[in-house]
C-alpha cells in the first residue's frame, strides 16, 4: 500500500511527526547541537546554522516553503488585507446608525441590530470556508467568497430599507469572513515555525485594527457624505482586494507526502483561482466527509476548547464597545461624526504598538524557554505572554467604565480604551500561535475556530451592551466585564498546568492530509 493510500484509509501519528516534527508529549525539538549527528543528517537548518527547519521543506521549488522572500511575503500581504475587510465593513457601520434610523424612522439601537448579524456571520461563515478548503483547495475558495463580499457590499450601499440592508449585511458577513477566518492556512503553508509568530502578528494587526478604521474614516465621510458613502468605500477596498487576489495570490496547499514527480499538475492560472485544476486533484485531498470531520474534531480537543472560551470571554468586549461606542460618547461628550472620528485614533495606535512589542515579545520567550531547556519547546510557552497583557486588558476595562460614569476627559478615555485593544493584541497573537504550534496539521480548523469565538462573543454582547449600561450603569458594568476577564486567565493556568496531558490524553488529529 502506497503512503498516500495509507492515508486515505487512516493516517498514524507519525505522519504529522514526521511533517510537522511535533509529538503531544515531547513538543518540538528545535536545536541540533543537543542530538546526535546521527539523527540530524541531511537535515536542513535555518539561516543560524543550528535551528531546524520546522517543517522540513522538499526539494520541488513548487513547495511553497521554497518560495521566495517576495513571493511568501505577498502572499502574506494579500490575505492579511483580505483579512482587513470584514471587520472593517461590519465596524462601518457604528457610525452610521443614527443617520440610518432618521432616515427609516427607528432607533440606533434597533439598526445595530444588523450589526450584530453581521458579526455572528463572521464566524459561522469561516467555519465553512474552513471546511470548503480542506476539500477544495485554499485559492478558489478566497476568490468564490470574495466575488460575494463585493456584490454584497454593493448591496449594503445601495439598500434603500432597513430589511434590506439588514439582509445584505447578514450576507456579506458570511462571504467577506475567508481570509480572516482561513488566514493561519496560508501562514502555516508558506513560513517555517520559527517565523510563524512574528507573520501571525502582521495578520492579527490587519484583523484587529479593522474594526477601529471602518469608524474613523465612517465619520469623517458622514460629516459631509451621506450615510451609503461609506459603504460604497468599502465596496471600492473589496474591488481591489479582489484585483490584488486574482493577480498575486497563490495556491498555497501542498502535501509533501507525494513524491514531487507524483505531484497533480500546477494548471492555468485562471484554473488554479476558479478551482478547476483543484478539482482534478479532488482525490489527493480530504473527502467531503473529512473535510466535515476535521472541524468537528478540532473543536472538541480539550485545549481548544478551553482556548476557545477564553478567547470569547475577553475578546467580546472588544466588540462591544466597538459597535456601540457612539452611542455612548454622542451624548457624554457632544461629539459629532468628526469628533468620533478622531476617538478613534486611539485604537489604531494601540493596536500598532501591540504589533511594534509583539515583533519581539513572543520570539523573545520562546528562544529564551529553548535555550535553556536543551533545544526543546512545548506550545505552552507561548501562553507566557498573556500574563503579561491581561492585567492591562483588565485594568482597560474598570478605567473605561469609570471614566464614562465620572465623565473623565475624553483623552483619559482614550487611553484606557487603547490599554485594553492593546492588551488584546498582544493576547491574540499569543494564543493563536499556541493553538496552532498545538495542531499544526488543522491550521485552518484552528484559525476559524478562534474567529469564530471572537464573533460570537461580540455578538451576544451588542444585544445587550448599551441597556446593560443604562440599567447598571457604566462603572458597574464594565467591572463586571473586567471580573470576567480576569476570570478567564484561570483558564490559561489551568493550560500552563495541565495542557500538555490534554494534548497527550487527547492525542492526534491523525487528518488524511495536512
Amino acid at each position: 500500500m502506497s503512503e498516500k493510500n495509507e492515508q486515505a484509509s487512516g493516517p498514524t501519528a507519525e505522519t504529522t511527526e514526521r511533517l510537522h516534527e511535533f509529538r503531544e508529549a515531547e513538543g518540538y525539538v528545535i536545536d541540533v547541537d543537543t542530538e546526535a549527528a546521527s539523527s540530524v543528517a541531511g537535515v536542513k537548518l535555518a539561516k543560524d546554522g543550528h535551528s531546524r527547519l520546522i517543517p522540513q521543506p522538499s526539494n520541488d521549488p513548487n513547495d511553497p516553503l521554497n518560495w521566495s522572500w517576495g513571493r511568501k511575503h505577498t502572499v502574506l500581504f494579500v490575505i492579511s488585507f483580505a483579512s482587513f475587510l470584514p471587520d472593517y465593513g461590519s465596524a462601518t457601520g457604528a457610525v452610521t446608525l443614527i443617520p440610518q434610523a432618521i432616515e427609516w424612522g427607528t432607533t440606533p439601537d434597533i439598526v445595530n441590530h444588523s450589526q450584530a448579524g453581521n458579526v455572528f456571520m463572521l464566524g459561522a461563515g469561516g467555519v465553512l470556508v474552513v471546511l470548503l478548503s480542506a476539500y477544495f483547495g485554499r485559492l478558489p475558495i478566497v476568490f468564490w467568497f470574495l466575488l460575494g463580499s463585493t456584490a454584497t457590499a454593493a448591496w449594503c450601499a445601495g439598500a434603500t430599507s432597513l430589511d434590506s440592508f439588514t439582509a445584505a449585511r447578514i450576507l456579506n458577513g458570511f462571504v467577506s469572513t475567508v481570509a480572516q477566518a482561513g488566514g493561519l492556512m496560508f501562514i502555516q503553508d508558506t513560513f517555517f515555525f520559527h517565523e510563524r509568530a512574528r507573520k501571525i502578528n502582521i495578520w492579527s494587526s490587519f484583523i484587529i485594527m479593522s474594526p477601529y478604521i471602518g469608524p474613523l474614516l465612517g465619520a469623517f465621510i458622514t460629516e459631509t457624505k451621506p450615510w451609503p458613502v461609506p459603504f460604497w468605500v468599502y465596496f471600492a477596498m473589496n474591488v481591489l482586494s479582489l484585483g490584488l487576489v486574482i493577480a498575486f495570490l497563490q495556491e498555497t496547499y501542498y502535501d509533501r507526502t507525494i513524491p514531487e514527480g507524483e505531484q497533480p499538475a500546477q494548471g492555468s492560472r485562471i484554473g488554479r483561482l476558479t478551482g478547476v485544476v483543484q478539482w482534478k486533484s479532488r482525490h489527493l485531498r480530504n473527502t467531503f466527509g473529512q473535510a466535515c470531520w476535521r472541524t468537528v474534531s478540532v473543536f472538541i480537543k480539550p485545549t481548544m476548547l478551553i482556548s476557545c472560551l477564553f478567547y470569547t470571554l475577553t475578546f467580546a468586549w472588544a466588540v462591544g464597545i466597538n459597535t456601540t461606542l457612539a452611542i455612548f460618547v454622542t451624548p457624554l461628550y457632544s461629539f459629532g461624526p468628526k469628533q468620533i472620528g478622531f476617538f478613534y485614533f486611539t485604537p489604531v495606535v494601540a493596536v500598532t504598538i501591540g504589533e511594534v512589542v509583539g515583533h519581539w515579545i513572543h520570539d523573545f520567550v520562546a528562544k529564551q524557554y529553548i535555550r535553556t531547556h536543551k533545544g526543546h519547546f512545548e506550545p505552552e510557552v507561548r501562553l507566557r505572554v498573556i500574563y503579561f497583557s491581561m492585567p492591562l486588558v483588565i485594568i482597560g476595562l474598570v478605567l473605561f467604565g469609570q471614566a464614562m460614569a465620572e465623565g473623565w476627559h475624553f483623552m483619559a478615555t482614550s487611553v484606557v480604551w487603547g490599554m485594553y485593544v492593546f492588551g488584546m493584541m498582544v493576547t491574540t497573537v499569543a494564543l493563536s500561535s499556541y493553538c496552532l504550534d498545538s495542531y499544526p496539521e488543522a491550521s485552518g480548523e484552528v484559525s476559524a475556530w478562534l474567529n469564530m469565538s471572537r464573533t460570537v462573543g461580540g455578538f451576544i454582547v451588542s444585544y445587550f451592551q448599551v441597556t446593560w449600561a443604562e440599567a447598571q450603569g457604566t462603572k458597574l458594568s464594565f467591572g463586571i466585564q473586567a471580573a470576567i476577564c480576569a476570570g478567564a486567565v484561570l483558564l490559561i493556568i489551568v493550560l500552563q498546568l495541565w495542557g500538555k496531558k490534554l494534548r497527550v490524553w487527547a492525542g492526534p488529529l491523525n487528518f488524511a492530509t495536512t
